[in-house]
């Protein structure tokens, strides 16, 4: 998607530029980034063990420097500034995923407090400056607004495409069709005269789900509905499709038009703009309403989150271990605690022979498991899932550790296992 104000300034104002033009190769690169920044992180976090709290710190760091050197620059280099959407798409991802995940804050909360945020960025951004174009980032101040939304966006984007998850239990695959379709109502409407500043912050929210979306469909294993190659494997081929892309566009130039004139394209008349904001709301009700109509249904009505508390009631007080192994055993099906146990005691006994891998590709069962009953469970006490959820996260985190811990993990297994009855 283009803007129509995607035409070229005077040359003095272009070479202080530090964005490209807004062509498909731009959201060709801003999807696979966005792919990356989820497949990635979870890489990082979870199938290397680090962490999600150690994770953010060190893509925080990493996002200052990255930032600090784009920054410097006078004008639009492709390697340093795809880098830097990168880094940010990494960082705010891993930012939602500390509040859900971490925090236990709801998702329709994070949301809302991102959507709050970026409010305040735009209002301040505009009122400095009198514009939001990022065709208009000639400046120090204009650059720091710019990424700063940047950031917000993808913590943003990643909290509405897992809150969208949660509300309707669709599938990595089916999910990928929701944002696709509104990115391409926005293009229409773009094209046929929307603000083309508001169209353009709009899909550039979108692509964070729609790219997390295809990470996740790539990357999960075929029981979850994925094609199982693996957070790694997806984080291998997205990256070196951004570096060949990004080598391409440094060569060819074809996302800087310095030839162009600079003389602005014709605005849409008033009245197309104003038909295709009505159309904008329309949609927005429509997605609304489609989201409340398939959380109703049946077999979303119990969707858990990625935060560990989603679904519980507001204000509840968390469980004691002797609490949740009573809530377990009589609220839960006892074959599904029995599955729990089993593949625990297994991984267990993996672990103390010394059998890294084995135990590894066993505790991978229990996730499984555990994520396929997880919206049966949640329905049937969500304080006893939260708290055992709460517990297999640091099992997962210490059997995928690259450098392992064999005393953690047993004491993470045992802390398990003494809730499922096994310990």
């Amino acid at each position: 998607m283009s803007t129509r104000e995607m035409t070229s300034p005077p040359t003095v104002t272009r070479r202080l530029s530090k964005v490209p033009e807004i062509t498909i190769w731009f959201w060709i690169v801003k999807i696979l980034c966005t792919t990356v920044g989820e497949s990635f992180a979870d890489f990082i976090n979870v199938a290397l063990g680090v962490g999600l709290v150690p994770t953010a710190i060190i893509f925080t760091v990493a996002t200052a420097v990255v930032l600090a050197v784009q920054m410097r620059l006078r004008r639009y280099r492709p390697g340093a500034y795809w880098l830097m959407v990168v880094m940010l798409s990494i960082t705010g991802t891993l930012y939602t995923d500390l509040l859900t995940d971490q925090a236990g804050v709801p998702l329709w909360v994070s949301s809302s407090v991102f959507a709050a945020m970026l409010a305040v960025v735009f209002t301040i951004w505009f009122v400095k400056e009198r514009t939001l174009s990022i065709h208009s980032i000639v400046t120090v101040p204009r650059e720091a607004f710019y990424w700063l939304a940047v950031l917000v966006t993808f913590a943003l984007g990643t909290a509405l495409g897992d809150w969208t998850l949660e509300l309707t239990g669709w599938g990595p695959g089916v999910s990928v069709l929701l944002p696709l379709v509104l990115i391409g109502i926005v293009t229409a409407l773009w094209r046929f005269g929307a603000n083309p500043v508001l169209a353009f912050w709009i899909a550039y929210i979108l692509t964070r789900p729609l790219g997390a979306n295809i990470g996740d469909w790539l990357g999960l294993t075929a029981p979850e509905g994925g094609l199982g190659l693996g957070t790694l494997t997806t984080s291998i081929i997205f990256l070196a499709a951004i570096l060949a892309t990004v080598v391409y566009l440094s060569v060819s130039k074809a996302d800087v038009v310095e030839h162009a004139s600079n003389k602005a394209a014709p605005a849409a008349p008033p009245a197309r703009r104003r038909t295709a904001l009505g159309i904008l709301s329309a949609v927005a009700v429509g997605t609304v309403a489609l989201l409340a109509y398939t959380n109703s249904l049946p077999h979303a009505s119990a969707l858990a989150a990625e935060g560990p508390a989603a679904g519980c009631t507001a204000g509840s007080a968390p469980l004691t271990g002797s609490e949740a192994k009573a809530a377990a055993h009589a609220n839960f099906p006892a074959a599904n605690v029995a599955e729990f146990r089993t593949i625990a005691s297994d991984t267990l006994a993996l672990v103390k022979k010394g059998d890294q891998s084995g135990a590894a590709a066993r505790i991978t069962d229990l996730e499984s498991a555990w994520d396929d009953d997880q919206p049966a469970l949640s329905a049937a006490d969500c304080a006893a899932w939260t708290f055992i959820d709460q517990q297999i996260d640091p099992v997962l985190t210490a059997v995928r550790s690259h450098t392992p811990n064999p005393a953690t993990e047993q004491a993470v297994l045992n802390d398990l296992l003494a809730t499922l009855g096994g310990a």
